[in-house]
């Protein structure tokens, strides 16, 4: 039985397998790809591809967990509702509460990576402009952000395509720089993979809009592990045409890697193309993120952990339009005054705690040992992963769950004085 408000209008169900997989790929296929790769070099040095191997097996024991979570609970919010329905009203809180308060911050930080990158002078108001159209977007309903989400995935794909095509076609692309090693140990290894699992998180968009996808016993478990494995070609293929062009050492130090990457092949008229394909793919996932954020932000409304009139829908656009206007509103006000893209490394923390509670809610699922292979390994990277991040993330990502759980233990002491009073 669920806590959640019965009387809650429900989402309308209009997305198949096709338009899944496309929001997790604009999930996933978005910035993180075009800056991601820097940082997790200068982690890891020659140990980056091992990396992004450890990133993609965490991130494989998570969408199958969710996978098999999100066919079970079809409902808006994701981890929220599994961690609610499975470990208790507290976990499912918390996963919540880190998705909400992480995520938010990363729209934010593609609004203005979608501005730096648009017009540099101008970042703020382009990125609050961004906001305002993707949500306006999102409040016509959720088709129109898939039609749209298809759009920007064709055209990240095509750039990306080019980068790997001229990298590994050019007389500097060299097979000696794929050497795998560990020179900087498996402590590089762990945080670079840390730092890239994030690129891979988007999955969990599919599983948030659990709600509104047609036949989702059959339709989620089809999209998630498509939706992941075609990230994971795409992110291998791009990682070695810029490794054997760049290097480690090379890469660790580039500002904008792929673009360096093409003018190192011989072609810097591809750049400026690079530099465009980046602010659409931060525009992909910014519109991806807006619609996550607001179905979590429903979901916890629907139980009080946020204000009740979230957890309105459209009647006309079947969409939780309060809570994406909510969303849009602190997003648009945080892109406008604040510059967040350097300040939010806690948000893979909080990433890496909501699925460790979706692998933990899917070891309840079955007592057979077999089947919590992969959830007791989920669980068991995205722990390590999430402590193997820099020292500062840790710091913040950890700060950020406790004034989370403070302000969980304020309501529930609040509420049970208003109880005792009643009585």
């Amino acid at each position: 039985m669920t806590q959640s408000g019965s009387a809650s209008p429900e989402l309308r169900r209009t997305l198949g397998v096709g338009d899944a997989v496309m929001i997790g790929l604009g999930s996933m296929i978005g910035a993180g790809i075009f800056a991601a790769l820097a940082p997790a070099a200068r982690a890891a040095g020659t140990g980056l591809l091992l990396g992004l191997a450890v990133a993609a097996v965490v991130a494989y024991c998570n969408a199958t967990s969710s996978a098999r979570l999100a066919a079970l609970y079809p409902a808006s919010g994701g981890t929220y509702v599994y961690g609610r329905e499975r470990l208790g009203p507290f976990w499912g809180y918390l996963a919540g509460w880190s998705f909400v308060v992480g995520k938010t911050a990363s729209c934010a930080a593609m609004a203005l990576t979608v501005g730096a990158y648009v017009w540099p002078e101008q970042a703020h108001a382009v990125a609050v402009a961004a906001v305002v159209a993707l949500t306006a977007v999102n409040y016509g309903g959720v088709q129109k952000s898939a039609w749209l989400t298809r759009a920007i995935v064709a055209v990240v794909l095509a750039v990306l395509a080019c980068v790997v095509v001229v990298c590994l076609g050019s007389g500097q692309s060299d097979a000696g720089r794929l050497d795998i090693g560990t020179s900087d140990g498996i402590g590089g290894v762990l945080q670079a993979a840390g730092l890239l699992f994030f690129a891979f998180a988007g999955y969990a968009r599919i599983a948030t809009l659990g709600e509104e996808v047609r036949d989702p016993a059959r339709t989620i478990p089809r999209a998630i592990p498509l939706a992941l494995g075609i990230a994971l070609v795409v992110y291998a293929c791009v990682a070695v045409a810029v490794l054997s062009v760049l290097g480690s050492e090379g890469l660790g130090q580039a500002s904008a890697p792929l673009a360096d990457a093409v003018r190192a092949a011989g072609v810097p008229g591809l750049a400026p193309v690079v530099q465009v394909g980046a602010a659409v793919a931060a525009l992909g996932s910014l519109l991806a993120l807006i619609l996550g954020v607001s179905r979590t932000t429903l979901a916890m409304a629907r139980d009080r952990h946020l204000p009740g009139a979230l957890a309105a829908v459209h009647p006309r656009f079947q969409v939780p339009h309060r809570a994406e206007l909510a969303v849009g509103a602190v997003v648009a006000v945080l892109a406008a005054t604040v510059d967040v893209r350097g300040a939010i490394g806690f948000s893979s923390f909080g990433v890496l705690a909501y699925y460790a509670v979706a692998n933990a809610s899917a070891w309840t699922l079955d007592s057979a040992p077999a089947a919590r292979v992969v959830p007791a390994a989920g669980l068991l990277g995205c722990v390590v992963l999430a402590f193997s991040l820099p020292g500062v993330s840790v710091v913040v990502g950890a700060g950020v769950l406790v004034v989370g759980v403070v302000a969980y233990g304020v309501r529930r002491w609040v509420a049970g004085r208003a109880d005792a009073r009643g009585r």
